[in-house]
């Protein structure tokens, strides 16, 4: 089952829901699907919610395998210190998804972890939902002190 979040930005995020709603149509994707689609205008063919209060997300990320989500750190963090298999699709500026290009810096990070995988082209989210089954992820440490330095540092050199 295949979660889908966009977290709370203003600025829609059509480009992401669009897709996944082709997949959905198309039959690439067959199994449940929830979307959290925040301000975005695009309506999905599967169940979806603008917002979740804190319970219905938490019921969100237990129940399903697979996150799909934006960038936004908090996101990621909850979902692999769960142990799901997360696939980011950053919010751009260049797309009027976000002010900027942070949560993309970000992502990045965590794909150089090897904690997620990083989708900058919706295009290629197809070959990445395959690809998640022969994927191994590192094991999230709850070495926060670590963590934080590491991207401190990656944030510092930006």
């Amino acid at each position: 089952m295949i979660f889908v979040t966009v977290g709370s930005q203003k600025f829609p995020f059509n480009r992401l829901i669009g897709k996944i709603d082709q997949m959905i149509r198309s039959g690439f994707i067959k199994e449940d699907v929830f979307i959290q689609t925040g301000t975005s205008e695009y309506i999905p063919v599967c169940p979806h919610q603008a917002f979740c209060d804190r319970e219905h997300f938490e019921r969100m990320m237990e129940t399903y395998n697979i996150l799909i989500a934006h960038g936004g750190a908090g996101t990621m963090v909850d979902a692999v210190k769960r142990g799901k298999k997360v696939i980011v699709v950053p919010r751009l500026a260049r797309y009027e998804e976000h002010v900027d290009d942070h949560q993309m810096e970000l992502a990045v990070r965590f794909h150089e972890m090897n904690l997620i995988r990083v989708c900058m082209d919706v295009e290629q989210l197809p070959d990445m939902l395959l690809g998640l089954d022969g994927h191994s992820f590192a094991q999230f440490q709850s070495n926060t002190e670590a963590l934080l330095t590491s991207l401190d540092g990656y944030i510092r050199s930006l």
